[in-house]
């Protein structure tokens, strides 16, 4: 079992984190319209998942944004998912507030599908580790970055070098 921290404090994760070489487990996530998306649902080429427990944290919400902003300059082969606990309804709220339009907002909150099947289901608190996960055309697991204290942000560089090498 994976384990994070919060603010220094140890956390259990629920399931084994997916490793660089395996195919991307499939999931079933909620989008704002209280809809099923699975993994087959999402057609671009390259597909990075980012797993983040709230988009109503500062860090969460810096992190967002951000991809949010480099999805604009990655072209259409790149699509960026966020996926998180929080309901449809205040994930639409922020992105509305917000300015979200390049990235795809999910919530995992009806089954736990996602957190459970890739190995970010935090076991104490019932949120989603921050996680990072890029996908290749053929669904092929390519990247993973957990990031180990949830308080910070990912390393944005080694993402986005990550990204580029499969475009």
């Amino acid at each position: 079992m994976s384990t994070v921290t919060i603010k220094n404090n140890p956390l259990s994760l629920v399931g084994a984190v997916p490793k660089v070489g395996e195919p991307a487990p499939k999931f079933t996530v909620t989008n704002q319209e209280m809809a099923p998306v699975t993994l087959s649902d999402l057609s671009s080429k390259v597909i990075v998942l980012l797993s983040v427990p709230s988009l109503d944290t500062p860090v969460c919400d810096l992190e967002a944004r951000r991809f949010n902003n480099e999805a604009k300059n990655l072209g259409t082969d790149v699509g960026i998912v966020v996926i998180s606990m929080d309901l449809p309804f205040a994930q639409k709220r922020w992105c509305g507030a917000n300015g979200i339009e390049n990235v795809k907002v999910f919530s995992d909150y009806k089954d736990r599908d996602f957190g459970l099947k890739y190995g970010v289901l935090i076991k104490e608190i019932g949120l989603l580790a921050r996680c990072v996960f890029i996908l290749d055309e053929n669904r092929i697991v390519r990247y993973v970055q957990l990031v180990k204290e949830i308080t910070d942000e990912p390393n944005y560089e080694d993402v986005l070098t990550n990204i580029k090498k499969l475009l």
